[in-house]
Formats: C-alpha cells, structure tokens, sequence
C-alpha cells in the first residue's frame, strides 16, 4: 500500500485485541519517527515513555475513562512535556548540536543566547503549552508512523493528566503528561468503527490554493 492508502486504512481504534503483540521491531520503528519529528528550535522538550506493564496500564485506564485500548494494546505511549524551559535544558540541547555537528557558530551562539534569554524568563505555564505543542507534532508524526508499519493506534486525551503524572512519577522528572496513544492490533469483531468509512472534508473545502 502506498502511504495515503495506509493513511485511508488507519482509524482511531476503539477495541484492540490484546491477544496480538506488535513486534519490538515496530516500536522501535515508530519511536525513532517520533525522535526525528520537527520541533521549534530543535530542542525536542518532550519525552515518550513506554508503558508496557500491564498492572501500570490498569491503573492508568481507571484514570481514562477505562477505555479498554489502554490494557489491551501491546504499549501505551505516554507523551510527558518539559514543565518548563531551563538554561540547563536549553544549553544541553545546544552542546548536543554543536558536539555533532563538530561545529560552532556566531550565529548559533547568538541564537542560543536569545533562547536563554527569553524562554526561561517567561511564565512556566507559557512554556509548558509552547512545549505541550511540540509535543502533538510527535504525536502526528507517531500516528504516520504507526499506519506505515500496519499498527494500529488510538490518540487520546481523555485522562486525568495530574493523576497520570502521579501514577508515572513524572512531576520527580520534570515532566508533564499531555497526550497518550496505545498502540496494538485492532480486533475487528468488536470494533464498531473498523468497517465505517473514514469522513474528510473534500480537498478542495479544506485546501486553500493562493496562485
């Protein structure tokens, strides 16, 4: 299949069958698309943790409404956000691209001065959606990425993020929960919406073309 078709076969799938085990292969896969997602300034303020232990993932699921994808999907994707922006976080990221790249510039030591600057200064809760933003950038990306390799996924934003955070120890890390995605193999006999067609706008009610 091409990528738009694999992008036709994907849903956001309500029941999983937890008898099926996406390979490791696959999720390492997906998390390296997710590591080589864009994000402002490169400085990728977001983890993703992996939760693949089922007594966690029950826990988890009486924070989220039990939806059932959350045990019966092979991993629970967890994305967890920077609470804030810190010199420390900023300056680490820089090192890294400059230890890299073998290379430092005028230009980016000005453009890391500008970001130590302003970003940690600012409101945390400013910094936290910035980050919370590029977070979702990953998360579409994980979606993409998961289609490609014929896993299936759910993203959800219905839970509790401060008791998530609570039960993964995050606030400890610096962190904050935004979004989950489980991923897994569907279970087409109990899935009311695998054989519904998908419903976009048309391309030329949602695409606007300036010539």
């Amino acid at each position: 299949m091409s990528l738009i078709e694999k992008l036709q076969w994907r849903y956001a799938t309500k029941k999983m069958d937890a008898s099926k085990v996406v390979p490791k292969e696959k999720l390492e896969q997906i998390l390296d698309a997710i590591r080589l997602s864009a994000s402002s300034s490169g400085l990728q303020p977001y983890e993703v943790i992996v939760v693949s232990n089922k007594a966690v993932r029950e826990k988890i699921c009486t924070i989220a409404s039990n939806q059932s994808q959350i045990t019966d999907c092979s991993y629970l994707l967890v994305f967890a956000v920077w609470d804030t922006y810190t010199a420390e976080r900023i300056n680490a990221a820089f090192d890294m691209t400059e230890e890299i790249r073998n290379l430092k510039s005028e230009s980016g030591t000005a453009y890391r001065q500008n970001l130590l600057k302003n970003y940690p200064t600012r409101d945390p809760e400013v910094n936290f959606t910035h980050a919370a933003k590029q977070a979702y950038i990953g998360l579409g990306t994980a979606l993409i990425a998961a289609a490609y390799e014929q896993v299936d996924s759910t993203p959800m934003e219905g839970f509790d993020p401060a008791a998530l955070d609570d039960i993964l120890n995050l606030k400890k890390r610096g962190l904050r929960s935004v979004v989950i995605m489980p991923i897994g193999y569907r279970k087409t006999d109990e899935d009311w919406l695998v054989n519904l067609k998908k419903v976009r706008r048309p391309k030329d009610q949602f695409v606007i073309r300036i010539e």
